[in-house]
């Protein structure tokens, strides 16, 4: 059988790939595996459930709830809540494990599967192998006391909403903010929390009906927020994916700003602040060069990890830092939290421009985005890519030409049968010229 968990959960088509028969066998298996410990003492397990608003989470989650209490675990079902929240509360009333239902910023015919470990962390390969393997065992079945219950978490967004504020160093107040959740978990959150903190908000796609989720507003269509800021002269404007474990933002002028923007001026307060572990944020390789200059122009050290957030997060673990994420907007802050928080991210983000009293677009200017073209070549033996000497040359060309105004990244795609190349320059037209001329070289030498 091949491998269900993808890099983020068991994701696809709800009702198709991942069916409601799918959610209940899958609930069961984790409750075998994640369980144990809890039985080996004599304790009933428990585990908490989120899902976002897409139409599909409704049915996933009541099939997760049927698997989860029927192999003797005690559902607490927090209902519609952002990813990061269900890590919390996880984690804040010590569940054996979580489960968070939703596909991020995938359209809403689209759903996924997410399970937390003991704490709200990600699961390890292992563990993931492990329940699948269980999928195949007979599954626990009690009856009578035995079998779970199933509870509604009614404070699940209060709780995690006075987390949040928690993480706040100072007041927002004085700051004007255009939020856009996307039409998805965070819609009720995240402007409680930033009017919490003192912010004046406006909000947009904040109305879910269960099939607009990330359609035309959230961080993957950013046009709506920057016509908003503008319209309202906002100081800045937050953007949220589906369910809220990313942010991206907007400054007052409409330029866009991006995870690495973000991390660079969250990386450099918590530097000032004391709060940077020995002086280190961690990012992936896709991260721009700008990033890189300028955590050097600032004496902070960079680790980069492949891509995706759960490389960030096990650098971060392994050297006990505390900021991570990627570019795409997922920050990691491990004084607060297991993964990667949205809503945590924006709060953090405007709280800097509070304090300081600057404009986003000047807290941004600590960074220069350097010009970066990606190229995708299909049609190619992605398996080569690292052993061929033709490829090697041309990258090798291109490197000592520019130099430190530049950077040239090969990598086989994880999910796709493509090589990916990333050429980053001084210009525009540098970039682009050097991705076209190695991408020829790719397809003429790993041609299937």
């Amino acid at each position: 059988m091949a491998r269900l968990f993808g890099t983020d959960g068991v994701r696809g088509l709800a009702n198709r790939d991942l069916t409601a028969e799918l959610a209940l066998s899958l609930a069961q298996a984790a409750a075998l595996v994640l369980g144990e410990e809890s039985r080996s003492i004599g304790v009933r397990p428990k585990a908490v459930i989120a899902r976002d608003p897409r139409i599909s989470g409704e049915f996933l989650a009541a099939s997760v709830a049927a698997g989860l209490a029927s192999s003797g675990v005690d559902v607490y079902d927090a209902g519609v809540l952002p990813t990061p929240g269900a890590a919390f509360l996880t984690a804040d009333i010590n569940a054996d494990f979580g489960v968070m239902i939703s596909a991020s910023h995938n359209p809403a015919p689209d759903n996924g599967i997410k399970i937390f470990a003991r704490g709200g962390h990600k699961l390890a390969d292992s563990v993931e192998d492990q329940i699948q393997a269980a999928m195949d065992a007979p599954s626990l079945a009690p009856f009578g006391g035995a079998v779970g219950h199933i509870k509604r978490m009614a404070d699940a967004e209060d709780r995690y909403l006075v987390h949040l504020l928690t993480a706040l160093p100072n007041s927002l107040a004085g700051v004007k903010v255009v939020l856009d959740c996307a039409h998805g978990a965070a819609s009720a959150v995240s402007p409680d929390a930033f009017r919490d903190a003192g912010a004046e908000v406006i909000v947009i796609g904040n109305d879910p009906d269960g099939i607009n989720i990330n359609d035309g507003y959230g961080s993957t269509h950013l046009s709506a927020l920057q016509a908003a800021v503008l319209e309202h002269g906002a100081d800045a404007g937050i953007a949220h994916d589906g369910d809220a474990d990313r942010c991206l933002a907007v400054d007052h002028t409409g330029a866009i700003v991006d995870g690495d923007q973000i991390m660079a001026v969250l990386a450099v307060a918590a530097k000032a602040a004391g709060e940077l572990a020995r002086n280190t944020l961690v990012a992936t390789v896709m991260s721009n060069l700008g990033l890189r200059l300028a955590m050097k122009e600032n004496d902070i050290k960079l680790i980069e990890t492949a891509v995706g957030d759960r490389y960030v997060l096990e650098a971060i673990r392994e050297g006990s830092y505390t900021l991570g994420g990627e570019q795409s907007g997922h920050v990691i802050f491990t004084q607060w939290a297991t993964t990667g928080d949205g809503v945590l991210t924006g709060l953090r983000l405007m709280a800097e421009v509070a304090r300081t009293k600057k404009s986003l677009a000047e807290l941004t200017s600590v960074m220069k985005v350097y010009p970066q073209v990606l190229v995708n070549v299909r049609g190619v033996d992605k398996t080569k890519v690292d052993s061929n000497p033709a490829l090697a040359a041309i990258v090798a060309e291109a490197e000592a030409e520019l130099a430190d105004t530049g950077r040239v990244l090969l990598r086989a795609s994880g999910t796709e049968p493509l090589v990916r190349v990333m050429v980053e320059a001084a210009d525009e037209g540098s970039a682009q010229s050097w991705a076209d001329r190695i991408a020829r070289v790719v397809l003429q030498e790993l041609a299937l």
